[in-house]
């Protein structure tokens, strides 16, 4: 696998990737495939028309790993990938995805994945995606990520969800379907600055008796940028669902929330909570005490409050 300083460096910040992967990995970059490996227990094979790949992992899989990272470096790139997840009954795996994009040019960069996960009975999933942008040229690095969950009988689904930096435009959207006894949770952490735009869309239906859901988002908006948080949980069954989102406004930013609940029974127990405020004045003035300039206060306040 041939990555070039500028590539691998994009790699450690969106999959904490130093060297190559152990186990079964598919590294992408500018389009093309740059390196992939397979294991005994995981498969990952290009879908036969070159759009994406299938990972098959099989039933049982216990304590492996998939990395699937993509690098774009290349100005004025538009890149559609579609990858398909199927996990096999009790495996308990890790999933690493997420995208960074460098441009230096003046045409925009963009990436769009789209993630289908098949998850079979009582098999239990984390996956992280992580997005990030980086380059000094006047073309955007936009990321508009889609990802389907259908989440068998007591399969659980953990996504940890990042974009702290460098993204200018990107609208991610989420629908996850949940079958009796299976579990959705949901962390997302969001950065935003300058002129960038976010938004993310969370639909998620809970299907089966005692199926749960818990979708939080917090987030920091700064200078003039805008993030909407747009989360929707439908309960249709004898459920539990949870959604909040909790953000801090800075400079001249927006934000907007949207949480929506829809009980279709009468053994449906959904919440959501919302709140935006701006960092407490005792907060900085306490940190300023201990000898932190007015900016390292803030910025110490946002890494915790993002943590």
């Amino acid at each position: 696998m041939a990555l070039d300083e500028i590539q691998m460096h994009i790699l450690q910040e969106v999959a904490d990737l130093h060297t190559i992967p152990e186990g079964a990995y598919n590294i992408r970059s500018n389009g093309a495939l740059a390196g992939r490996n397979t294991t005994a227990n995981i498969d990952i094979v290009s879908k036969p028309d070159g759009s994406g790949i299938d990972i098959h992992i099989k039933p049982g899989t216990k304590n492996e790993s998939v990395h699937i990272p993509v690098v774009l470096s290349q100005s004025g790139l538009k890149d559609l990938v579609y990858n398909d997840f199927f996990v096999g009954e009790g495996a308990d795996v890790v999933i690493v995805a997420g995208c960074g994009i460098h441009n230096c040019g003046n045409q925009d960069s963009q990436h769009d994945g789209v993630h289908r996960f098949f998850v079979e009975k009582n098999a239990k999933v984390k996956y992280v995606e992580k997005h990030y942008g980086e380059g000094d040229g006047t073309g955007k690095r936009i990321l508009n990520p889609v990802t389907e969950v259908h989440l068998g009988e007591g399969s659980v689904m953990e996504m940890e969800m990042v974009q702290i930096k460098g993204v200018d435009s990107t609208v991610r959207t989420t629908h996850a379907d949940v079958a009796a006894g299976a579990s959705l949770v949901v962390r997302e952490r969001l950065m935003t600055h300058g002129e960038q735009k976010a938004e993310s869309i969370y639909v998620t239906e809970l299907n089966g008796d005692g199926s749960r859901a818990d979708v939080v988002s917090r987030s920091v908006a700064k200078d003039s940028s805008y993030q909407k948080f747009d989360s929707r949980i439908t309960g249709n069954a004898a459920c539990t669902g949870h959604t909040e989102c909790d953000a801090i406004i800075m400079g001249n930013a927006r934000i907007l929330a949207v949480p929506q609940l829809e009980a279709n029974n009468i053994d449906a127990a959904l919440i959501h909570e919302a709140a935006i405020g701006k960092i407490a004045g005792e907060q900085i003035i306490k940190l300023m005490t201990l000898g932190l300039t007015e900016q390292e206060a803030e910025e110490q306040i946002v890494s915790g409050f993002l943590k």
